[in-house]
């Protein structure tokens, strides 16, 4: 069985909760009642309501900003449907027909913004992501997770800011 360190430390009405990653939630209230907001770790804020000295309690968790549920509940199927879901919301907000992210796209500037030599690793890295609509779909296909697939798609975001920065850069767009 592994080690787990926790600690916690108390100011005014805060408590901070550290694991040995740092800094994990911010909890506010005492016993019968409390609110912890996550720092570092998935999932939303938890409201706890008990009765102190019986061992009930009543707790919920709220829907994280994104509205996305703690990637450890994820019942089967429900990550296949949220990468569709996330696919077609980038698709739909980064490459929709007649913006800069669809003339990307249909002119192959990402192609040649690839060719360049003087692009850096990691930006060439970046960009691959997005080349080609298929190369997109197989990225995010690939998440293991909700939180792998956030991330991914933030990739996703940043990559297509960074293409269209450079092919504007070189008068393309």
């Amino acid at each position: 069985m592994p080690f787990r360190f926790r600690r916690s430390a108390r100011l005014g009405p805060l408590r901070f909760n550290f694991t040995s990653a740092g800094l994990s939630s911010i909890s506010v209230g005492g016993r019968g009642a409390s609110v912890n907001v996550p720092v570092a770790r998935a999932g939303g804020a938890r409201t706890t309501l008990g009765l102190p000295g019986t061992g009930l309690s009543w707790s919920v968790e709220h829907a994280p900003a994104a509205g996305l549920p703690n990637s450890r509940r994820l019942r089967p199927g429900q990550l296949d449907a949220l990468r569709a879901s996330c696919l077609h919301l980038l698709r739909q907000q980064l490459f929709a027909s007649g913006g800069s992210g669809a003339a990307l796209w249909d002119a192959n500037l990402v192609s040649r913004l690839l060719a360049d030599p003087s692009l850096g690793a990691g930006c060439a890295g970046l960009l691959a992501l997005i080349e080609t609509p298929e190369a997109l779909e197989a990225y995010l296909l690939r998440a293991r997770g909700q939180d792998d697939l956030k991330r991914r798609a933030r990739r996703c975001v940043e990559a297509a800011e960074e293409a269209n920065r450079l092919a504007r850069s070189r008068g393309w767009l």
